[in-house]
């Protein structure tokens, strides 16, 4: 199946757009909202919120495909919501469009400049929120669409070292700051360039992918990642996970490439693709940063080859 061209028409990006996208309404005047409501309601699923506290924790439970935010309210007004939402990974990317009774253009510079993608006035006609609403989640859908593929290794389909990089970082943080232990696992499929030299490129490209696939089959957490890391090198990202358990997902990675049973005649350690895993986990600290555990895992990784291969070599830093 050939892929649409995510440059060419917008339609690839409108098919991509939920059948009942999610809208969130945040207005301190519950007439506003149900007036908002009557336009929407039927074809997506609303969420409302009459404050701008109250605006962020819907925000980071439901997680909106779009905003229609009031400007003027008490306490925290429009732009303040915006800022805060530009603050958190998890709510920037969500556009929002706000919805104001005040037309001047200070006002639209201030709101673009804190990320709002437009301006719809107040009182709303129902053709042209609708046009303006389908727009931005078309564009949103897009936006989406091409952050996922480029976070895709091209030739598994799983995630590349761009994305894992990115995933590390952030849960290093997270990590420090909860005090909690923090998983590694890097892998390397044992002696793939006589495989490739046995094989050629061609079945080489279809055993990373089968090994990419069940790797990826063994992880069960939502947030536990598989990775390409490079050539025939991948890596498992384990977050609030102990030595302990590291170790056991690390065999069952190790098993469940094994049983695959593709034949590997070229190689000294058996009949059959194995892999080599590296294990090591760390609680840290202001003292450490990523790179102690990437260095670390590597190292024990190169234990376990120069152990024999097809092992799992694992130690707490």
């Amino acid at each position: 199946m050939v892929e649409p061209d995510p440059f060419g028409s917008m339609d690839w990006a409108e098919s991509l757009v939920p059948k009942r996208p999610k809208l969130l309404v945040v207005d301190d005047q519950t007439v506003n909202i149900q007036a908002l409501y009557q336009i929407f309601g039927a074809d997506h699923e609303v969420f409302m919120a009459t404050s701008g506290s109250q605006a962020i924790k819907v925000c980071l439970d439901k997680k909106p495909d779009l905003i229609l935010l009031d400007v003027i309210m008490p306490e925290m007004d429009g732009i303040a919501v915006c800022e805060e939402l530009q603050k958190n990974s998890d709510t920037r990317s969500i556009p929002v469009i706000f919805v104001t009774s005040q037309e001047s253009p200070e006002e639209e510079s201030r709101g673009l400049e804190v990320g709002a993608v437009d301006f719809i006035s107040k009182p709303v006609n129902p053709a042209v929120v609708r046009a303006r609403v389908r727009t931005h989640l078309t564009l949103k859908a897009q936006a989406d669409a091409l952050r996922v593929m480029a976070s895709r290794d091209g030739l598994t389909g799983i995630p590349n070292r761009r994305y894992f990089d990115e995933r590390l970082a952030a849960e290093w943080r997270s990590a420090k700051r909860g005090s909690q232990p923090l998983s590694l696992i890097l892998i390397d499929v044992d002696h793939f360039k006589a495989y490739n030299d046995h094989y050629g490129h061609v079945e080489g490209d279809t055993c990373l992918r089968r090994v990419a696939k069940a790797l990826k089959l063994s992880v069960g957490r939502g947030r536990d990642i598989v990775a390409r890391y490079g050539g025939e090198e991948f890596v498992c990202l384990l977050p609030e996970t102990d030595l302990a358990g590291a170790e056991e997902m690390a065999e069952k990675l190790r098993s469940a490439v094994a049983d695959l049973e593709i034949s590997h005649k070229s190689s000294p350690v058996g009949n059959t693709v194995t892999i080599s895993l590296g294990v090591a986990t760390i609680v840290p600290t202001s003292l450490t940063g990523p790179e102690t555990l990437l260095v670390r895992t590597d190292e024990l990784l190169y234990k376990a080859k120069e152990s024999g291969r097809n092992q799992v070599v694992a130690q707490a830093i």
